[in-house]
């Protein structure tokens, strides 16, 4: 319950913090074009809102539904519909009385201010943490595949080459690469043999379905350090310091094939020998559903592989800062590509709130949390770029449409356009939250 918190907790922050950030690159160019703004709002505020006050024209407050934020510009026809005030005659100060081009910079402010941030974020964490991963080549002992992983034409212990016959140097970026490039092949070293694993078009599902397809692969070394909430184990009378050595009499390689005997045994009785005081015992333990002991390990598998560490500067942080927000931007507009890709089934794996909240961690951690704030941020401007009416995408649409044809689109077709968008978004607001809470009870 208290990782839940802590999750929901961060997802209100980095959201809060992008919707003032992303209304305010709006309220920047509207003020800047001398625009009069109505309202400047974090969270939408239907009915009734949970605080106002007022400077100047603009009424400053916060809305009682988390779902983002606005800025009412006078003269717009936006989510607010005010039908009303579009009957009066157009005042210099309103934005339909502005030149096109000052309109245009008006819509993108929000979208350049995420992008601006994210890119910020992303110089600012290098800075401060650097990078660390393990590079493909340091994965000594193979990788652990999944049932999907298996389907594909993995094994375990297979040892990661290359894609489509190019190397991937950072190990968590080869799925994302087989995913995004839509990889043909994976080249791999299996029992000291090279060969190919061929990723084909009716398996490429799959990998948008699965977790993980594989991780890391490490010895079996397990002294128990701690005990879960009604442990099993401890009930059983394991004690921290023990380590573990066979199951039922059986001993073991590798750290999966300890999980996989675990969970083949789901609540059945197992003998487990054990080392306690370097004295050898046996502690028979009656596993639950789950098949698991409920005890952590003190041995971290971290410490098994060698890790890579950049550190940046002030100055070299600034232009890797920039080049890892390009870099996953483009791999967004990939990921976002493979929505419209009917084959690819990509739709399947839209989430709501509860699947942005998820990627954050359990406990606080700020290098974390502004990494993945920096994510969202990138998400928000592409999302907002988006043609569809009611959105920042959408207006541009219609004002290059203006600027290139020198036509305006009447007031009475706005009205119609941002309907019409504003349903389209809340039927794609509610597909993506239905598919999250289809997938609880998966």
């Amino acid at each position: 319950m208290e990782s839940v918190l802590i999750k929901t907790a961060q997802l209100l922050l980095s959201l809060s913090i992008l919707v003032i950030l992303h209304e305010l690159g709006h309220f920047f160019f509207a003020r800047l074009f001398k625009t009069r703004v109505e309202k400047f709002y974090l969270f939408f505020d239907p009915w009734f809102e949970i605080w106002k006050t007022k400077k100047g024209d603009t009424e400053y407050g916060i809305g009682w539904l988390p779902l983002g934020g606005y800025v009412k510009i006078s003269g717009m026809i936006d989510e607010s519909m005010d039908k009303e005030a579009m009957k009066l005659p157009p005042q210099p100060w309103e934005f339909r009385s502005k030149p096109a081009w000052q309109r245009l910079l008006i819509m993108v402010g929000g979208v350049m201010m995420n992008f601006l941030f994210a890119f910020i974020i992303y110089i600012g964490v290098l800075f401060a943490w650097g990078e660390e991963y393990l590079p493909a080549a340091n994965v000594k002992y193979g990788i652990v595949v999944d049932e999907t992983g298996e389907k594909l034409g993995f094994r375990n212990g297979d040892k990661i080459l290359s894609v489509d016959n190019k190397p991937v140097d950072n190990f968590a970026k080869i799925i994302p690469t087989i995913v995004l490039d839509k990889a043909k092949t994976v080249q791999i070293e299996r029992e000291g043999q090279k060969m190919d694993v061929v990723i084909t078009d009716e398996n490429f599902p799959l990998l948008l379905k699965s977790k993980g397809v594989f991780g890391l692969r490490y010895p079996f070394q397990f002294t128990i350090g701690g005990f879960a909430r009604n442990s099993p184990g401890e009930a059983a009378g394991l004690l921290k310091g023990d380590e573990l050595i066979k199951i039922d009499g059986q001993p073991f390689t590798w750290h999966d094939e300890f999980q996989k005997y675990l969970a083949s045994r789901k609540n059945q009785e197992i003998e487990m020998g054990i080392l306690r005081n370097s004295q050898p015992m046996v502690i028979k333990v009656k596993l639950g559903e789950d098949g698991v002991i409920g005890v952590s390990n003190s041995h971290s598998f971290e410490n098994l592989f060698e890790f890579k560490t950049v550190r940046y500067g002030l100055f070299s942080s600034i232009p890797a800062g920039i080049s890892r927000g390009i870099e996953i931007s483009a791999n967004y507009l990939k990921q976002f590509k493979l929505m419209f890709m009917p084959e690819t089934k990509a739709y399947e794996s839209l989430g709501g709130f509860i699947t942005i909240g998820s990627i954050f961690p359990g406990t606080w951690d700020w290098h974390a949390f502004w990494n993945m704030t920096a994510f969202i941020s990138i998400i928000l401007a592409i999302m907002n770029l988006l043609p569809i009416p009611a959105l920042d995408g959408g207006y541009v649409m219609f004002l290059l449409y203006e600027m290139i044809t020198r036509k305006k689109p009447s007031e009475k077709f706005m009205e119609y356009a941002v309907t019409a968008g504003l349903f389209l978004l809340l039927a794609l607001v509610l597909y993506a939250n239905a598919n999250d809470i289809i997938k609880l009870f998966k």
